[in-house]
């Protein structure tokens, strides 16, 4: 799974380089994200605007690197594409994560 960290003091901001994250990926995403929220920043804030199809698969890899992160630190997500913003809504998932239109004013040029 092609992910991308750069920190930025309190926050991590990862980006998924892939265009899917689905049952044949998911296992690998969560390693590899496990790996990089080893970084201690407060806040991770997962870039999705790549991700145009995310399964029950992914949206599991998902909830499994906010656990894994644990209750005093957050992951948060950005750039939803619409079919990911429908898994997110439909499975009220929307309601658990922070969900950011896009990477926010001056992060946008990261990475």
């Amino acid at each position: 799974m092609n992910l991308v960290a750069e920190p930025r003091g309190e926050l991590l901001i990862v980006r998924a380089l892939e265009d899917r994250i689905d049952a044949a990926g998911a296992i690998q995403f969560k390693d590899r994200m496990r790996l990089l929220v080893q970084h201690p920043a407060q806040r991770v804030l997962l870039d999705l605007s790549r991700v145009r199809f995310l399964d029950s698969s992914g949206l599991g890899a998902v909830v499994a690197v906010m656990k894994l992160m644990g209750p005093d630190r957050r992951l948060e997500l950005a750039g939803l594409t619409p079919a990911v913003d429908k898994v997110f809504r439909l499975t009220r998932m929307d309601s658990v994560f922070t969900i950011h239109a896009s990477l926010p004013d001056g992060l946008r040029d990261a990475g």
